[in-house]
């Protein structure tokens, strides 16, 4: 016994020791018998009480952590000052907020330490928006999600197809199947780890859960995220055959057999450090993820990596990892970000902002110029002095899932849904979903969808269809007029445009069946993306992101002759829809040839009003037959 103690009973010493040995061996009831034990014998032990303290902390027994503190301080307030800084905190921690500033103030007045890590005005801060928080409520009314989706287990991390239909969550299941009293077993990785289980929407209620078997081993796999297709899965694997670290992110796509074998992102997402809790935006083009990773602002950070390209097997890679720096995050951690389908708002949970508990959900917004917002905490009662995480929103901005421990009085994580409050509202979006076909055969194809905006060409969505199904669903955020192209090697492509209001719904979502017709003489289609001033072959700058896929369509097919032909409507002379047609077919291949395609490639004509697609009687009849075609003239 080299140690030094602050008594002299060899038989409280021993008792105090194998404490030690116990809690160090993930033993905390059997180190508070020692602990008991020991004091019994020195009532004065005042290490006993302060080991008593950390073990009911970790426990989140803070009542008890109180109690053990006030007498440990009781007997030598000075003994070991951090200790008066843990009261703050426990204070805060059972929703004492008023005590914590006296507390945090004793302590900053003892502190020699002027290097120590403990941050009194971060609780002291922490408590005052708290006790503000609880005097101005954001009216919300967690609904849990019933025995359909909860049970006796925890449930946490949900996650949601864009359309609603399908969710995906974490369950907490017990290594051993046939265990009878799980709320007996201590949670840690010996007798618990985390599976997948999967529900589908029927109606307003959730179907019966099932485990995703194909995905679920004895180790831990969780954390996911989904697609806004439901096709792809990013999710978190610890102790995986094939990892880089502790726990790294994996990838999953649906197939017409289930879900594919999973493959490890690789660098530069995963490292030898702590990565997890992916959520996937859903314009297919940014992951974000969680990691521990140095060059952060803090203990675990939000990073955001970007595809640049597909491996052979169709897994994603990725570039460069950027961190999501010191508006999202803090000097504590941050997890389970959600990027909502507008890819504009970002919700997170964290303890290193000020909020109600260990980890509280909050909420960015990204502007345009000055990129993402310093976070809004979600509030009281939403947020309670327990961990709230894995907030998911729905593509209409209404229905909010997460889950708690610390709602209805229940000991175990479920999920719940609420009413979001209108001021903490994603944009809307709506969605577009379909299948894709061979025009001859109609077999599904896996084809490359880009949506553009018309204002200013920005890619807004980059995605590939189902190999299996030839299915895709995108979403579009309200406010903005887009531009579609669908390409698969080897057939024309298809275009299409979107003009999503402001008023933009999801309840009414636009199906579409594409039909590619394969490089040929003779195959046509419509470029809908090509647009002229009224009573013009003035070419609109909304055009050129159209045009720019005609071009790198000739420039992969450079033994293809085209003919661009120019259509009107019916109104005006013949005479006049003739030239006009014929000067906008020219326009377009002076455009192609001004971005390098050769004149010999190309060919126009104009045909006026003499080949109508629709009714020239109707707005919208006309507006169809002024068109601009492409058609395959040589292979």
């Amino acid at each position: 016994m080299g140690q030094k103690y602050s008594v002299k009973s060899k038989k409280a010493i021993t008792a105090f020791e194998e404490a030690q040995s116990s809690y160090s061996n993930n033993k905390p009831e059997e180190a508070i018998n020692y602990l008991n034990a020991a004091i019994k014998k020195e009532a004065a032990f005042i290490e006993a009480y302060l080991l008593m303290a950390d073990i009911h902390f970790s426990n989140k027994h803070y009542d008890k952590e109180i109690n053990a503190l006030s007498k440990a301080l009781a007997i030598d307030s000075t003994f070991f000052v951090p200790a008066i800084f843990n009261m703050g905190v426990a204070k805060y921690n059972t929703g004492q907020y008023d005590e914590v500033e006296p507390w945090m103030n004793i302590y900053r007045h003892y502190n020699k330490n002027k290097r120590s890590k403990l941050n009194p005005d971060f609780w002291i801060e922490k408590a005052a928006f708290a006790k503000q928080a609880i005097v101005n409520p954001i009216y919300i009314e967690p609904v849990n999600l019933g025995q359909q989706i909860n049970s006796e287990l925890d449930e946490y991390w949900p996650s949601l197809s864009a359309d609603g239909e399908t969710m995906i969550f974490t369950v907490l299941v017990p290594q051993d199947p046939l265990v009878e009293d799980v709320k007996s077993l201590t949670k840690n990785a010996i007798n618990f780890r985390e599976d997948f289980y999967v529900s589908r929407k029927n109606g307003d209620n959730w179907n019966d859960r099932e485990a995703v078997i194909s995905l679920n081993t004895l180790s831990n796999e969780g954390a996911q995220a989904l697609s806004a297709d439901g096709n792809w899965m990013f999710f978190t694997a610890c102790g995986r055959k094939g990892g880089r670290g502790s726990c790294d992110i994996w990838f999953s796509r649906r197939t017409v057999d289930g879900w594919s074998k999973p493959t490890n992102l690789g660098a530069p997402v995963n490292t030898p450090f702590w990565e997890s809790q992916p959520s996937f935006s859903s314009d297919g083009k940014t992951l974000y993820f969680v990691s521990s990773r140095p060059g952060g602002q803090g203990k675990k950070d939000i990073w955001k990596a970007s595809i640049v390209g597909f491996k052979k097997d169709g897994t994603p890679f990725f570039g460069k990892i950027e961190n999501m720096g010191e508006n999202i995050n803090s000097a504590g951690n941050e997890n389970s970000p959600f990027i909502h389908l507008d890819n504009q708002t970002l919700y997170f949970s964290s303890d290193g902002w000020p909020g109600m508990g260990a980890m509280d959900l909050f909420y960015s917004k990204h502007d345009k110029n000055n990129g993402w917002q310093r976070p809004v905490n979600l509030g009281y009662p939403l947020n309670t002095e327990n961990d709230e995480i894995g907030l998911v929103i729905t593509a209409k901005g209404d229905l909010g899932y997460f889950s708690s421990d610390g709602l209805h009085e229940r000991d175990d994580k479920d999920i719940y849904k609420f009413t979001i409050p209108q001021q903490i509202r994603p944009t809307p979006v709506t969605y577009i979903k379909g299948k894709v076909f061979d025009n001859e055969t109609s077999e599904v194809l896996s084809a490359n969808i880009r949506i553009n905006k018309l204002t200013n060409g920005e890619l807004a969505v980059n995605t590939i269809t189902a190999p299996h199904s030839g299915d895709f669903l995108f979403c579009l955020p309200a406010g903005d007029t887009y531009a579609l192209n669908i390409q698969k090697e080897g057939y024309l492509f298809y275009s299409d445009n979107f003009d999503v209001n402001s008023k933009a719904t999801i309840e009414k979502p636009q199906v579409l069946n594409v039909y590619l017709s394969k490089i040929k003489a003779g195959a046509s289609f419509v470029l809908r993306n090509v647009f002229f001033a009224s009573d013009s072959y003035e070419l609109k700058q909304e055009s050129n992101v159209e045009l720019d896929y005609v071009v790198r369509l000739l420039q992969l097919n450079t033994s293809v002759i085209v003919e661009i032909g120019g259509h009107t409507d019916n109104e005006g002379s013949a005479s006049y829809n003739q030239l006009l047609s014929e000067n906008r077919a020219k326009a377009v291949c002076d455009y192609l040839m001004s971005k390098g395609i050769p004149e010999t490639q190309l060919k126009y004509n104009g045909y006026g009003f003499s080949q109508p697609v629709a009714d020239n009687n109707t707005a919208e009849g006309r507006a169809k037959n002024r068109r601009t075609e492409l058609k395959i003239v040589e292979e």
